[in-house]
């Protein structure tokens, strides 16, 4: 036992000098609000779509739960709203986990820019609110068609631009789901 003992303090300290040593020569620098950036999977396009689609998707989940409000809306557009809603809060909450990781701000300089990327104004927003039936439908149909064509072209925009793949995965998933949900809409809106 007592030659163990005396194995083990030296190897203890070898060990201990080398994790020294490898801090020294490979400092962290401690990230600053200024200069944070992303990981090195990702660059600033993937960044700059993170945080545009973020209140992109948010819009989709408050038009969604509009109609989810309403009385005498079909089953079909009912059944829309609330795939748009389950498939992009946890995208939302996806794209929010990136940003944290990469050291980035959620809000950018994009913000608040309605009409870019198929956004609805404040006025139509309200206008969907506040209307029923079929001509809530409509309203929701047109917007949603603009609003995930923004999308889309926002996704496509990142995977070419883009670097992380993980970005690129769901700009993928993005561009398939929301196409379809866009010629759906198309033929629910000429139902009407």
């Amino acid at each position: 036992m007592h030659m163990l003992a005396r194995l083990a303090l030296p190897i203890a300290a070898v060990l201990a000098l080398t994790g020294c040593q490898a801090a020294a020569v490979t400092p962290t620098p401690a990230p600053s609000a200024a200069s944070a950036s992303p990981s090195s999977a990702a660059n600033a396009a993937d960044v700059m779509f993170t945080q545009m689609m973020i209140p992109h998707h948010e819009q989709a989940v408050v038009m969604s739960e509009a109609m989810l409000a309403k009385k005498g809306i079909s089953a079909e557009v009912t059944t829309l709203a609330t795939q748009i809603k389950n498939a992009q809060q946890p995208e939302i909450d996806q794209m929010r986990g990136w940003l944290t990781a990469w050291g980035a701000s959620e809000h950018s300089d994009h913000q608040g820019h309605t009409g870019m990327d198929g956004m609805l104004s404040d006025q139509e927003l309200e206008a969907l609110k506040t209307a029923q039936g079929t001509q809530a439908e409509k309203l929701f149909l047109t917007g949603m068609i603009g609003h995930h064509e923004g999308a889309v072209a926002m996704a496509q925009e990142v995977q070419a631009n883009g670097a992380d793949p993980q970005v690129k995965k769901l700009a993928d998933a993005i561009i398939t789901s929301q196409q379809a949900e866009i010629d759906q809409m198309k033929k629910l809106l000429e139902a009407r």
